[in-house]
């Protein structure tokens, strides 16, 4: 198993091992996708990745991080994603969405224009979670969700997983990670409810599970449902890598095909030891605890590093985000780098190694 090998999942089939991890852009009004999410995301398809994963992409308004955000809780933001999902296909990349809510630790600035809450004159929100705590001072107090609530956002993914499937994504990924909603239901640091919705395991992880299912029976059997998960959140008596483990055995039955292991995001308390590949671990050992294909992601930056995570099993799959920011072009880099051939757009070959084929 190396990074220019294909991967089959469901009726889909990678033609290597690089991914595009989703990435917050911050550039859009009322959730639509414009000439620069075309670009960024097309940009990385021409770079030869296998899968181009949209930014995390609100199921409804008040599940944005920033009001910049982007979304697809209403059918008028189909079009201006088909028209990027068109671009990504034609490059012979699988265009990929992650569904998000933000939870509470939504409504906030986008990282350029400072931090904190923005309020509701400015076009903020009220945050929901599963309890009305704050992520921190300068975060709002959220609403804690009832159980109407609850089912409302459920039925939000469902619809935002119909939309994509029009809109020609071909892989899907539910983002419960970095302390967004379902991380907060799944974290005992943030979720602190007393109904079947909290306390016990299997109650912090059920709207997870709810989610997942109700998400696999619309998606369509035949494309991959990948869910995101933060493996720990770095703090004592919060959500650790057992538990990850946990709940990749129960939704891997529900339909989820691979595992996206990142980590943190729920609580600012959290002590990360930040170094390459730090994740990686968390990847291969809910790979082989799951027995479910994994990702890994963080710090990830040569070749020879992600080569010997795939070939040494540690995950099936290696996401990329801040060097695809620096090198969109990566994987055609490494394929030549490493005399591996690969196809390369026809209006690119003249830069191309000689004998490479045209896409």
């Amino acid at each position: 198993m190396d990074l220019f090998d294909e991967l089959k999942i469901r009726d889909v089939t990678l033609h290597n091992r690089i991914v595009v991890s989703p990435m917050c852009q911050y550039s859009s009004t009322d959730g639509f996708a414009t000439d620069w999410h075309l670009v960024h995301l097309g940009s990385r398809a021409v770079g030869g990745a296998a899968i181009v994963f949209s930014e995390a992409t609100a199921v409804s308004a008040e599940g944005r991080i920033s009001p910049q955000d982007l979304g697809i809780w209403k059918d008028d933001h189909i079009e201006p994603l088909a028209r990027i999902t068109r671009f990504i296909r034609q490059q012979g990349a699988l265009p990929g969405i992650q569904l998000a809510h933000s939870g509470r630790k939504g409504s906030t600035r986008r990282p350029w224009e400072g931090v904190g809450a923005v309020p509701e004159n400015e076009g903020g929100w009220k945050p929901v979670a599963p309890s009305a705590l704050p992520f921190d001072e300068r975060h709002a107090i959220p609403t804690a969700l009832d159980e109407s609530g609850i089912r409302g956002i459920v039925q939000s993914f469902v619809d935002a997983a119909r939309r994509a499937w029009e809109a020609g994504f071909q892989v899907m990924e539910i983002h419960a990670a970095h302390g967004y909603l379902i991380h907060e239901f799944l974290s005992p640091l943030t979720n602190r409810r007393t109904d079947s919705y909290g306390g016990s395991l299997d109650n912090r992880i059920r709207f997870a599970c709810e989610v997942v299912s109700a998400v696999r029976r619309v998606w369509p059997a035949s494309q991959p449902l990948f869910v995101r998960i933060s493996a720990t959140d770095w703090v004592d008596g919060g959500w650790d890598v057992d538990q990850s483990i946990y709940l990749a055995k129960k939704i891997g039955p529900l339909g989820v095909d691979l595992i996206d292991c990142s980590s943190g995001g729920a609580d600012p308390r959290q002590k990360i030891p930040v170094q390459a590949g730090y994740q990686v671990p968390f990847a291969q050992k809910i790979r082989d605890q799951a027995g479910i294909l994994t990702a890994a992601v963080g710090m990830i930056t040569e070749a020879s590093q992600a080569s010997a995570i795939l070939r040494e099993g540690k995950a099936d799959v290696v996401t990329f985000a801040r060097e695809f920011l620096r090198r969109p072009y990566w994987p055609l880099e490494t394929a030549r780098d490493l005399g591996v051939q690969v196809s390369w757009p026809a209006q690119y070959l003249r830069a191309a190694p000689n004998d490479t084929p045209a896409r």
